[in-house]
């Protein structure tokens, strides 16, 4: 409950430094009768909304494939034909402890219990990121303001992307559409050596202030990153040459990066979510804050349970969105819910019906943006 106050007085401090306050438009009355039907399911239901068993059947399997797949690439492979598949296959499970033990920790939607929370967070610490600044740039400032240039850091990639209307567009934007997708393969090797320290001294996240760690919390960061760093680094170079870790590692980071990245994107850069623009002088959002979310969010594959499993309800983005702290174990079943509610009150429920058809409305969106200098939030409308 502290970490929630500090977040929203966070929020409340950063709005400060805009021109002026942004605010979404008042409950339309949607929200109300969405979280009514969703607390009228569980209580209706055997679902528990935390302390899933399925989720901690999840977290061992991930945890112990993480561990076993490490081992033998550090311990085992040998020749090139072992090492890039069990290298290809650490990035992706390393990608599937993020999505879904780290993803439900922060957001408080594990378990019941806030220590194992805080623990199941912890796991990014493991994997290279800062638990600590996920929190404020991902919990914080991604899900109060979806799609919002200035607001939401997910968006901004500086001068080598376009992905908002609201961005600038320069000359070789016309080409983000094919190099792109190989600046994603870049992220994580990012992460682990520049952003985390960046914010870390700066104090800032992106170009918006977040209180540094103090104490616990940056006695965390450290241990966190020494951790990391002799996993991937350290241990790796007792049995291996220097070339041949370097380069376990950056195929691990690179997969890692691709993943990560594209999940995302398929989830909020496509031509089906809007790109909203504060009303000006009032800066406010004409929609109300859970009508943002839906209609900022697309999911994708949801028939599909294997991409569910792996990548922790991800393509559930607008339950997710909707209802963070509930483990993502019940999304699939939620969304019936949801998408039954927007059918009702006439809200449009955007979706993919698989990760190709995602893949394909990303590519689509980032050429849109590279050709086009339009400021309209969704050209399609």
């Amino acid at each position: 409950m502290e970490e929630r106050n500090e977040s929203q007085q966070f929020v409340i401090s950063h709005e400060k430094e805009q021109v002026k306050k942004l605010k979404f438009a008042k409950n339309s009355g949607f929200q109300a009768e969405l979280r009514r039907r969703v607390d009228d399911l569980f209580q209706s239901s055997d679902l528990r909304e935390r302390d899933c068993p399925q989720m901690y059947t999840k977290t061992i399997i991930l945890l112990s494939s993480f561990f076993g797949i490490y081992s033998g690439l550090v311990f085992l492979a040998q020749a090139w034909w072992q090492v890039i598949p069990l290298s290809i296959v650490l990035g992706i499970i390393t990608a599937g402890i993020g999505f879904s033990i780290q993803h439900d920790g922060a957001h408080h939607a594990y378990s019941s219990v806030a220590w194992v929370n805080k623990l199941m967070s912890m796991s990014l610490d493991l994997i290279g990121g800062s638990s600590y600044v996920w929190h404020w740039k991902h919990d914080v400032l991604h899900h109060t303001y979806v799609n919002i240039a200035g607001y939401d850091m997910d968006l901004e990639v500086g001068i080598f992307g376009r992905l908002s209307p609201s961005h600038a567009r320069l000359p070789f934007h016309r080409w983000q559409q094919y190099y792109l997708w190989l600046l994603y393969g870049l992220l994580a090797i990012k992460w682990h050596f520049y952003d985390d320290f960046y914010c870390l001294i700066t104090g800032k996240i992106g170009d918006r202030t977040y209180p540094r760690p103090k104490q616990a919390n940056l006695a965390i960061f450290f241990a966190g990153k020494l951790v990391f760093f002799s996993i991937a680094f350290l241990i790796p170079l007792l049995f291996h040459s220097i070339w041949l870790v370097l380069a376990s590692y950056g195929l691990v980071a690179v997969t890692l990066g691709i993943v990560l990245s594209v999940v995302f994107q398929l989830a909020h850069v496509v031509e089906e979510a809007n790109f909203p623009t504060p009303v000006a002088e009032a800066n406010i959002i004409d929609n109300d804050w859970a009508i943002h979310q839906i209609e900022t969010t697309v999911n994708f594959s949801r028939n599909n349970a294997y991409v569910t499993w792996l990548l922790g309800g991800l393509n559930f983005q607008i339950e997710h969105h909707l209802f963070p702290n509930i483990c993502h174990i019940n999304y699939p079943v939620i969304s019936k819910v949801v998408e039954q509610t927007c059918q009702e009150f006439g809200v449009k429920y955007n979706q993919h019906s698989s990760l190709w058809a995602g893949f394909l409305s990303h590519y689509r969106w980032l050429r849109k943006m590279g050709t086009h200098s339009s400021l309209q939030s969704n050209p399609n409308q």
